[in-house]
């Protein structure tokens, strides 16, 4: 396959960007789109050229990492999968293919394709954790029953990487069904109710304090979340954040 590549380079933040355009030969379909760049790659530093920077670690749709806004669409044309699963037999041969990162208020980009999603890391930190009895009384946690239902919710809650796809494909740059996955895994679960109203409010104050946006209500986040997070977590989210709020009027 023979590939022109639209790509948004970057040199640092303050720093204006634009996009610049490839030429790529004998691409295998069977290739993964990473691999597609590292060819790009390799073939830049060949010719002194600086290599492109994207995101990239485990490779097995995982970490969340490689994250790309493909021709217009987080993580390319399918369907939950991440980029790193995306293989170039998704593409025609003389296609032209836009590459762009994340466009967010709230990331940052750092150079070229990569952008700073620390954003995510703080929302975590101001509440996404349990308190454990660590002094030697410790209960066993397979002693406590939870229903299969609301282990079902939670663990489907828990699949969520925190590529950003959710916020890349909002209108609003919302981060709504991140933090609201983050809120679920723990709070369907009795080892996270009891921090549950303190929890809700710190995510999402958090979550306002970094610049994300309000919820649009199209759904385009589920859309394009490469482990298919479901809109019933933000339900879930606003519904605790409304007791939440009571609660701490009282």
């Amino acid at each position: 396959m023979n590939l022109k590549l639209k790509i948004w380079r970057q040199n640092k933040p303050s720093e204006k960007g634009k996009m610049v355009t490839y030429n790529v030969s004998d691409i295998s379909p069977d290739m993964s789109f990473l691999e597609m760049l590292d060819v790009l790659n390799e073939d830049l530093i060949s010719n002194n050229k600086l290599p492109v920077a994207f995101d990239h670690d485990c490779r097995e749709g995982i970490c969340g990492m490689c994250s790309l806004y493909i021709n217009g669409q987080p993580h390319g044309p399918n369907r939950a999968v991440t980029t790193c699963q995306l293989h170039m037999r998704e593409f025609n041969d003389g296609e032209t293919i836009y590459i762009e990162p994340w466009r967010a208020k709230a990331f940052p980009v750092i150079k070229d394709l990569v952008v700073d999603r620390s954003a995510f890391d703080r929302i975590i930190q101001s509440g996404g954790y349990i308190s454990v009895n660590t002094s030697g009384n410790t209960q066993d946690a397979n002693l406590t029953p939870v229903p299969k239902e609301d282990a079902d919710m939670a663990f489907d809650a828990a699949t969520c990487i925190g590529c950003g796809a959710c916020v890349a494909s909002c209108k609003n740059s919302s981060a709504m069904l991140f933090v609201s996955a983050k809120v679920s895994q723990l709070s369907l679960l009795p080892q996270g109710k009891v921090e549950k109203s303190e929890r809700v409010l710190n995510m999402i104050d958090q979550m306002d304090l970094e610049g994300f946006g309000n919820c649009t209500n199209t759904g385009a986040c589920e859309v394009e979340c490469p482990k298919e997070i479901s809109l019933e977590n933000i339900a879930r989210m606003n519904r605790e954040y409304l007791s939440a709020s009571i609660k701490l009027k009282k």
